[in-house]
């Protein structure tokens, strides 16, 4: 580009003045027709140089370059700049430094800081903080540059803000300076050297300020400008507001590989209200709902939007018979030994480590119960009617092995004594409405898990039957956690659930719990979308190991507010805060104030 510098000139071009250059300009190609070079075709008519801005034409620009960093950043820390409501022209310079100089200068820097904390010791003064952070992360940096795990770096980055008058110029200046100074970074003016700065922020690769920081290669690469912090799509439903840059997150979970997620957070941080939000929403697209409710916290819910809500108890007439058959033959798959298979993991919840005697005899006793109701591996024979945890009873009690009896009688609570009424009769519930919640609030501790499963194990029969675009919500998913048998079943659902267009929900606010578990683990693997909200200080360091998290992610999850967190989708993530509309709020809230004062009727 031909530059024609009027640096002299303190006043801008009158209107006049630009309508002469012009004129000059157009005279000049008539008069040298067919010898007019490119770059006198694309030059702009003048530029103007002033003390903290120049004009190229009509525009007007200024140019910041950044002289101080933050000391924790995050990856796509810089979002906000470049999802910037403005056109702004961004360069990085990245200049690789050799290791060996960088060590010496380190080791140095480090003799001299702990000369100044061991004198101030020694001198009864309090050490300075500052002093004993910046000795802390250059020994850090000296193991890792030592190791050959980091590199040295010095980078730039400058920004030059284009506007179409002074004034706009000036406004837009703060903006960028407000936001950048939010992130912790100071900028300042190429005061005397906009000309300079300029050149610098133009494609042709050439840093004419050479205003430098020291970098690892970890800190660099969070600075990779081309990681979008957008995650809104043509289709799918709103799971909150980006904390980034204030866009809306709108996703389809069903367009990803698998449309599974896991949701963690403390108790209180809103993990219930971004389900039940989650859950209204996609009815309204079609998708059918699914929720195992340990609490009764979806009850509300479920009455107000003519949902069906299914209690389980000893003195309710809902009951689920474990022995179920889907009834559907898919070629390749056993059906009877899928089902003997899941049933081995319910009576190890129930019963406890089995030793290889006791499983082999469960073994035979199975085939043989469903035998006597006439049920074969011939699919044909598959759909009469299931045998009863009863009839399993019978058997194990009319064996010759003594340890079969032994199992009948650990058995027998769940049919004759304290835990019956339950799960040892046909089952009397159907899976036919849009929006369908199990609630196993009233039944004991002891029988949580087993309820749990039984349940899951229930839905996944009915899945099978019938493909349709469907989210199984499993709230306090670390019941299951506590039983390696549970905890694998669980796993299995959320590989095999994309198969039956189901999408998996797992909810847990015991963390440690859940991730403690190699299944726990495995499951977050399968999943999607990932939602972290606020964490308690206890398991932080557990879902910073987990989820690879930075420091500033760290703290912005221990500080988050409620409703705030990090949402992960494939390979991007964003901070998210999760936003209702009024009616929706209503129908969602388990906020104890809320629900008190609608009792009171004091609130509508």
């Amino acid at each position: 580009m031909a530059l024609f510098s009027l640096g002299g000139k303190k006043n801008p071009l009158t209107k006049e003045e630009m309508e002469l250059a012009k004129t000059r300009d157009q005279a000049s190609a008539t008069l040298g027709r067919g010898m007019v070079d490119v770059k006198d075709i694309i030059a702009p008519p003048a530029l103007q140089v002033e003390f903290d801005y120049i004009r190229v034409g009509e525009l007007f620009y200024r140019t910041l370059f950044v002289s101080g960093y933050p000391r924790f950043v995050g990856a796509n820390w810089l979002a906000p700049v470049i999802n910037f409501d403005h056109t702004l022209d961004l360069a990085f310079y990245y200049y690789p430094v050799e290791a060996k100089g960088i060590l010496d200068d380190l080791r140095r820097k480090i003799a001299e800081m702990e000369a100044t904390v061991n004198g101030d010791l020694e001198k009864g003064r309090v050490v300075d903080p500052a002093v004993r952070i910046a000795m802390e992360d250059a020994q850090s940096l000296q193991e890792q540059l030592v190791a050959g795990i980091e590199r040295f770096f010095q980078f730039s980055f400058y920004i030059t803000i284009p506007a179409e008058n002074l004034d706009e110029l000036n406004n837009v200046t703060k903006q960028v300076e407000s936001t950048l100074g939010a992130l912790l970074i100071v900028t300042k003016h190429a005061t005397l050297q906009q000309e300079a700065g300029f050149q610098t922020t133009l494609p042709t690769f050439t840093d004419k300020l050479l205003v430098t920081r020291n970098m690892d290669t970890t800190s660099l690469a969070t600075t990779f400008p081309f990681t979008s912090s957008e995650l809104t799509a043509n289709e799918g439903i709103m799971y909150g507001i980006n904390e980034h840059n204030g866009s809306l997150i709108v996703f389809d979970r069903f367009s990803l590989e698998n449309a599974n997620s896991v949701i963690f957070a403390k108790s209180g941080a809103g993990k219930s209200y971004l389900t039940k939000l989650e859950a209204v929403r996609s009815l309204m697209l079609g998708t059918e709902i699914i929720i195992i409710d340990p609490e009764n916290e979806y009850k509300a819910l479920c009455e107000s939007i003519g949902g069906e809500y299914i209690n389980f108890s000893v003195n309710t007439s809902s009951k689920i018979n474990p022995f179920d058959l889907s009834g559907v033959f898919e070629e390749g798959e056993n059906e009877l030994g899928l089902k003997i298979l899941s049933l081995h993991s319910l009576f190890r919840v129930i019963l406890g480590n089995l030793t290889p005697t006791e499983d082999a005899i469960l073994d035979r006793a199975l085939i043989t119960t469903y035998k006597l109701k006439g049920i074969t591996p011939d699919p044909a024979t598959q759909t009469k009617a299931p045998p009863v945890l009863e009839d399993l009873y019978e058997v194990l009690l009319n064996s010759a092995e003594p340890e079969a009896r032994g199992m009948s009688e650990r058995i027998e609570k769940f049919i004759k004594g304290s835990l019956s009424g339950i799960f040892d009769q046909q089952s009397t519930i159907n899976i036919n409405n849009t929006f369908t919640v199990f609630s196993i609030r009233d039944m004991e501790d002891e029988l949580r898990p087993v309820g749990m499963f039984v349940i899951l194990d229930y839905i996944w029969t009915k899945i099978k039957k019938d493909r349709k675009r469907r989210l199984l919500l499993v709230d306090e998913a670390w019941y299951m956690m506590k039983h390696p048998d549970s905890a694998s079943f669980i796993y299995s659902i959320a590989k095999r659930a994309r198969k039956y267009y189901l999408g998996l929900t797992t909810v847990t606010q015991d963390v440690e719990d859940f991730l403690a578990s190699d299944y726990g683990k495995a499951i977050v693997t399968n999943s999607s979308i990932q939602i972290l909200l606020k964490q308690s200080s206890a398991s932080i360091e557990q879902v910073v190991e987990t989820f690879y998290l930075s420091e500033g992610e760290r703290n912005l999850l221990l500080a988050a507010d409620v409703g705030e967190g990090l949402f992960f989708a494939g390979n991007n993530h964003v901070a998210i805060r999760v936003q209702a509309a009024p009616h929706e709020h209503y129908l969602i809230t388990s906020n104890p104030q809320e629900l008190a004062a609608r009792e009171d009727g004091s609130q509508t």
